[in-house]
């Protein structure tokens, strides 16, 4: 069990079912030493559960007669708040825990009160979220629960994996700590032994895996969250920045978390800055906005997208040709 919470649950709803319970007995179900055992019988008592002990061999802990555990009470706003959470569990986990998360709904359904019932019922109808993972879901589940499993067992794990920046997919061998739902894609956190350092790594960019049998530990000043808000703050990224024609004004507001900032000039115009982890990623999103933006810096993007649209232009010349070409040859055909 992972937490003193938990445990205190446990106890108080072992205690419920089942009174005169030896302590041995209690601690070991616990996973804790009878010395603990006896400081969570303190924090209960603290928290006005009442605990008693009976001596003699038929004797043990029970809870006062008559103590239960009270039912789950939640207003609506919490009862619609566990409704969107597990919602949220099923569009990112896919199966690994969607029928896990629907039986718990439908758990918590069943001792709701009407109103609570039917604020959930409205949710769902009405507070959709839907479409949150961009790759293919279903064909990432086999990974994804071996990566799962891996990590909750503490085991290393083999994998092949093809980088953005790699030409050819590289070999590497894991310590699986985390894996992590961000921007709509899944990412493995985990020591890489090639880098000798905790890597992140695209799970959707992983062509094979194997897990293995040697197990690692999670270093104790390791801490997931620190990690992730260093490893994005601090990747590469490069800012460019646009001009859109006063007509694409609308695209600009219609879009304002794409941008860092925002200036609109007198002739209506409007300026935006924003950033990316590399000139290709620019470069196309500048280009879905065609004539409508202008990119004014750096050099490097306007270069790049000179190029890319020269290439397009002669490959639909090219096409062009080729079609005339080909209409020709079959009427050519048609008059023999």
């Amino acid at each position: 069990m992972s937490n003193v919470a938990t445990r205190l649950i446990t106890l108080i709803l072992t205690l419920q079912n089942q009174p005169n319970q030896k302590a041995s007995g209690l601690a070991n179900r616990l996973g804790v030493s009878v010395r603990t055992l006896h400081r969570y019988f303190a924090m209960l008592d603290e928290m006005g559960i009442p605990v008693y002990a009976e001596r003699g061999p038929y004797g043990g802990f029970s809870l006062v007669r008559g103590y239960k555990l009270p039912p789950l009470i939640f207003s609506v706003e919490e009862a619609v708040a566990v409704y969107l959470g597990t919602n949220l569990i099923s569009e990112t986990w896919g199966k690994l825990y969607k029928d896990a998360a629907q039986s718990a709904m439908a758990k918590i359904e069943n001792i709701l009160p009407n109103e609570q019932r039917d604020e959930i019922h409205w949710a769902r109808r009405s507070l959709v979220t839907t479409s949150l993972y961009r790759a293919d879901l279903a064909s990432l589940s086999p990974v994804m629960e071996k990566l799962r499993s891996a990590a909750r067992e503490f085991k290393q794990v083999n994998l092949t994996y093809q980088g953005q920046a790699n030409t050819k997919a590289e070999k590497r061998k894991i310590d699986p700590y985390a894996l992590v739902f961000r921007a709509g894609w899944w990412y493995l956190v985990g020591y890489c032994h090639l880098r000798n350092a905790p890597r992140t790594f695209r799970v959707d960019r992983i062509q094979k895996l194997t897990v293995l049998e040697k197990l690692f530990e999670t270093p104790a000043n390791f801490d997931i969250h620190t990690y992730l808000e260093n490893e994005f703050k601090n990747q590469p990224s490069i800012r460019a920045q646009l001009r859109f024609v006063p007509e694409a004004a609308y695209m600009v507001k219609a879009n304002p978390s794409m941008w860092e900032s925002v200036a609109e000039n007198s002739d209506g115009s409007m300026d935006v800055t924003l950033t990316a982890p590399d000139l290709p990623w620019l470069a196309s999103m500048a280009m879905s906005f065609a004539h409508w933006a202008k990119v004014l810096e750096p050099q490097e993007l306007q270069d790049m997208i000179r190029e890319w649209a020269q290439a397009t232009a002669n490959s639909y010349k090219r096409n062009h040709l080729t079609g005339e070409n080909h209409v020709k040859t079959k009427h050519e055909r048609s008059n023999t």
